[in-house]
């Protein structure tokens, strides 16, 4: 169980994990999220869902290598087992929308919003993707989003790919020529920061937005209050209130402020862990 089936690398320190879970197939929804460890000892991670085959029992992971623990977990190899995969957690995605749906996709956000743009696509619904990056070489299954997508537009920081230029310009460009109003919801998953420009440039227009929140998370069942947000000045948490909320409504200077907590504890355990392992190369 929880074997690891595939390991593909889709850029710079992101990596691509398939793995057999046909329990967690089975249910796995849209939005939801899975919670990882590699070993016994490891950190537990909290990782979107970004693809699911109920027919072959496999359940696929995005993962971008930012601290000791995920690159422990980037180490393992095919035919490798992950210690435990806890899942599937947190509500699944609304897809109940009339209208069309504009999915906006940053960096890594590409992998989680491809399972929802998907499954709108199959209701039959207008499917509209921006998917931006810094640079051309961390734009990672374009393919996908535009097999799933009625229309798609890749920006990139540098202009390698698509358009110069920052998703919410699109984004804006979209929205303002809606004349017949028939956007009737925006979904951005990606960096804090990008999330939050999005949800921005979406107010002024009144439509729908939600975004998929990324938070310091421990045990993923709502025990801990770790991944505490304040959703319009209430106290949600992400890991079973969420992971999507009205992006209008999460304060967004203190969801990230809470991100930063452990950047010096995270970075001395990134350091230990390279010492170890340099140690005990032979």
């Amino acid at each position: 169980m929880s074997q690891i089936i595939q390991k593909n690398l889709l850029g710079p320190k992101v990596f691509e994990l398939v793995v057999a879970a046909p329990r967690i197939a089975k249910k796995a929804l849209p939005g939801q999220f899975l919670v990882i460890m590699a070993d016994d000892s490891g950190e537990r991670i909290p990782l979107t869902i970004a693809d699911f085959d109920r027919d072959q029992g496999t359940i696929t992971m995005v993962l971008a290598v930012v601290g000791a623990s995920s690159l422990k977990l980037s180490s393992m190899e095919q035919g490798q087992s992950l210690h435990a995969v806890i899942g599937p957690l947190g509500v699944p995605s609304e897809l109940d929308h009339a209208g069309a749906v504009v999915m906006v996709a940053g960096g890594v956000g590409a992998a989680p919003i491809y399972p929802i743009a998907r499954a709108l696509h199959q209701a039959g619904r207008r499917v509209i993707t921006i998917q931006g990056s810094r640079s051309a070489e961390l734009l990672f299954w374009t393919d996908r989003l535009a097999a799933v997508s009625d229309r798609h537009i890749v920006t990139t920081d540098d202009g390698s790919a698509g358009r110069r230029g920052l998703v919410t310009e699109p984004l804006v460009e979209l929205l303002r020529d809606d004349s017949d109003k028939a956007t009737s919801c925006v979904y951005a998953i990606g960096p804090a920061v990008m999330m939050k420009f999005c949800a921005a440039a979406t107010q002024p227009f009144g439509v729908k937005t939600i975004v998929s929140l990324n938070t310091i998370m421990v045990d993923g069942t709502g025990m801990c209050g770790g991944c505490r947000v304040d959703v319009g000045g209430q106290t949600r948490f992400t890991c079973v209130d969420g992971p999507e909320f009205d992006g209008h409504l999460v304060n967004w200077d203190l969801l990230m402020a809470r991100q930063k907590s452990y950047t010096h504890h995270e970075s001395c355990s990134l350091d230990r862990y390279l010492q170890l392992a340099e140690s005990e190369t032979p």
